[in-house]
């Protein structure tokens, strides 16, 4: 995944220091090349040994430290860097960046790159708050650098407020938002709708479907990764959302339809993935449940159609996509939608395929337009959302 990526992880003076080393292990584990520096400090509480045994490379302490091969290690760092992590990022060492003090190792080769640079703070709560390293932080911010908000909690000196390093599973989605792809879709806002809706009947049933939102959440993900402004309105799930991404929870499929219809117009490209309960209780006042001919029924009505709303509303050059998921007849049935609902994509779900459907990791879908088909393999839900993504940039260009 980090592949060909150079990252440099500057580790500081805080007892969060020894978290750095899982990170470094998983980033080597997907394939990035690390660097990391450390200031005298840090070593009081990690051994630089441990750095050196994950990453391969020696951990630079010393800015004149002669014990490798000649380079001016700090410039050749900060040329080949692809992106800087300082974490924990300490009180003193934000001052430093934030006014361009190079007097060690990690501070010189930080004010070399001209890479992305991530900061995590971490300090007692009381320095954090300060407002001198406040102002720093946003000198930080105002020269490019993103500053990682620190968690809350319980520190090492027994404070409890902000201050704490986030976990390094936070610090890898933020490496990772910045790495693993191209900002090609930088400027454009995508909606997508994913997860299951659910109508209720009385006070403790309700109508829903077998949806998980994994494919809805994958399309996302992938559009966030690659620079757009991502909403994604999702009905009940169980997948924790992206962290980059603006989501808007709901629960009916009224709840849904109003919340696209009021962002629709500005967004450039919408994503239907959402599989949304088709019939609610008729008399939503009063749900109960009628005897008919001996059976016990509910009297339905269909809920609000979301991509047919949007075909008829939909303003220029604006993408419209949506998903089928048919049990027979699949290319027609889905073609049938895509020109009734006057839109431009429909993703046909081939739901009698082992390893498609609900609930897996891989799916099996036909990409349709009014002029193409386009039949993907078995693949990953994420390598369908990339694929998708960029039938949806060629269509708009």
């Amino acid at each position: 995944m980090l592949k060909g990526k150079t990252i440099i992880l500057g580790v500081t003076g805080s007892i969060a220091a020894y978290k750095i080393a899982g990170l470094a292990s998983t980033l080597r584990k997907l394939h990035a090349d690390v660097h990391v520096l450390m200031t005298k400090n840090a070593t009081n509480f990690i051994n630089p040994i441990t750095f050196e045994t994950l990453t391969d490379h020696k951990a630079l302490v010393d800015t004149f430290d002669r014990n490798f091969n000649y380079n001016i290690e700090h410039v050749s760092l900060g040329k080949k860097a692809d992106l800087v992590l300082v974490a924990p990022a300490s009180a003193n060492v934000i001052a430093k960046m934030a006014h361009g003090i190079a007097d060690d190792m990690l501070t010189t080769t930080v004010l070399a790159c001209k890479c992305k640079k991530l900061v995590a703070p971490a300090m007692n709560t009381r320095m954090f708050e300060n407002p001198i390293t406040q102002d720093n932080l946003k000198i930080l911010e105002h020269y490019g650098m993103t500053v990682i908000d620190p968690d809350i909690g319980l520190l090492a000196c027994q404070d409890v407020g902000a201050g704490k390093m986030p976990e390094p599973e936070v610090l890898l989605d933020y490496i990772l938002q910045e790495l693993v792809h191209e900002k090609d879709l930088a400027g454009k806002r995508i909606l997508v709708t994913a997860g299951a809706t659910q109508e209720a009947i009385d006070p403790v049933r309700y109508i829903t479907n077998h949806s998980t939102g994994k494919m809805g959440y994958a399309i996302a993900k992938a559009a966030c990764q690659r620079g757009a402004h991502v909403t994604l309105v999702t009905g009940t799930t169980q997948i924790k959302p992206y962290r980059f991404v603006e989501t808007v929870p709901v629960t009916s499929a009224r709840d849904m339809f109003e919340a696209v219809v009021s962002r629709a117009n500005d967004q450039d490209i919408i994503i239907k993935a959402a599989a949304v309960a088709d019939y609610r209780p008729a008399t939503v006042a009063d749900n109960k449940i009628k005897k008919k001919d001996g059976d016990m029924s509910i009297p339905l009505e269909r809920t609000d159609d979301i991509l047919k709303y949007l075909g008829e509303h939909r303003r220029d050059n604006q993408i419209l996509c949506g998903f089928s998921m048919e049990t027979e007849h699949m290319l027609e049935n889905s073609r049938t939608k895509l020109n009734k609902k006057n839109i431009d994509v429909i993703v046909a779900n081939n739901v009698k395929t082992k390893g498609a459907g609900f609930g897996v990791d891989t799916n099996v879908v036909t990409i349709i337009s009014k002029d193409q088909e386009i039949e993907l393999p078995l693949m990953s839900k994420d390598e369908v959302a990339n694929q998708l993504l960029d039938f949806l940039i060629e269509m708009q260009q």
